[in-house]
């Protein structure tokens, strides 16, 4: 089997193109290291791993044989896509375009990176895969969602019209290492301020919720969407609640830090719930987390503070 990944040098991407190499298949990795870095892939050798540096909102071809393409390019932090607005809209639609092309051409099967952000600020707790969402199209974080939601239904349209064979995940809140010190998510944001003992940035009263996915866990509900007919969106992320207030604090208890807690005002659009509702991949693909949050902290902050 061969596999290409685009964002195949990020954060989830590596991880994904580790996985299928361990799985023996063959990975053909696209980026243009916007957001990327060869330092996730420096590990990852040929003959069975070939890195080519490509934009993909531009045409994209690869040579021989193309069982999967693997869509994953994409700013996907707050502040990348705060920064990189035209950047993230374009890679949404041009690069979904470009990449369900490459699918077509090669009778290959198709896997698009979505977002719980689909969802927006949402009304219902969990979310669930037939809920569509309250999302603001001209607010500052429209850029990201309206992106992934534009690339969610240029995808069912070649499913539709074209008879590609596709699949969707939407996925929640992970972590792990390879993250980006300064990405802006909460995950690497509150480690680095707690390993460097400076106060930990909670915006608003901390009471807004996320749940969250350790990386391992992540990529076995992927690889198993990747295998299974399913082509409607399944959520994949860990359905365990807590408050960002919560996190901070067990953050401060797993690195031992000194670091007080600062309140800032909310961004805009923040979603106040963010709570995968997995009955789907538990029925169709026989997926759940597995690694308990301790666990998979431990490893990130271990991560992190190698990198000091």
């Amino acid at each position: 089997m061969r596999v290409v990944v685009t964002g195949g040098a990020g954060f989830l991407g590596s991880h994904l193109c580790e996985r299928l190499l361990a799985e023996g298949r063959e990975v053909v990795c696209l980026d243009n290291l916007i957001t990327g870095a060869t330092d996730n892939i420096a590990h990852l050798r040929e003959p069975k791993f070939l890195f080519i540096h490509h934009d993909v909102t531009n045409y994209i071809y690869v040579e021989g044989r193309v069982d999967y393409v693997l869509h994953f390019a994409s700013p996907a932090s707050p502040i990348d896509y705060l920064e990189l607005p035209i950047q993230t809209l374009k890679v949404g639609s041009l690069g979904t375009h470009k990449a369900l092309g490459l699918a077509k051409a090669k009778g290959a099967s198709f896997l698009l990176a979505s977002t719980s952000e689909t969802y927006g600020d949402p009304l219902v707790n969990p979310q669930p895969e037939d809920y569509w969402g309250n999302v603001n199209p001209i607010g500052p974080r429209g850029v990201y969602d309206e992106a992934k939601r534009f690339a969610e239904a240029m995808t069912m349209a070649y499913h539709r019209y074209h008879g590609v064979d596709t699949r969707i995940v939407r996925i929640f809140n992970t972590y792990g290492p390879r993250m980006r010190a300064h990405d802006g998510r909460v995950v690497p944001a509150f480690i680095n301020q707690a390993l460097h003992d400076e106060p930990i940035t909670v915006f608003g009263d901390g009471q807004q919720t996320r749940s969250f996915c350790y990386v391992s866990d992540l990529i076995e509900g992927i690889y198993r969407l990747m295998l299974s007919g399913e082509t409607d969106p399944t959520n994949i992320g860990n359905p365990a609640e807590m408050t960002v207030l919560e996190f901070a604090q067990k953050v401060i208890e797993l690195t031992g830090s000194k670091s007080d807690l600062v309140h800032k005002g909310l961004p805009v659009d923040d979603p106040k719930v963010r709570r995968p509702d997995i009955t789907k991949a538990k029925r169709v693909l026989g997926w759940e987390p597995r690694v308990p949050l301790e666990e998979g902290l431990s490893k990130t902050i271990e991560y992190f503070r190698a990198r000091l």
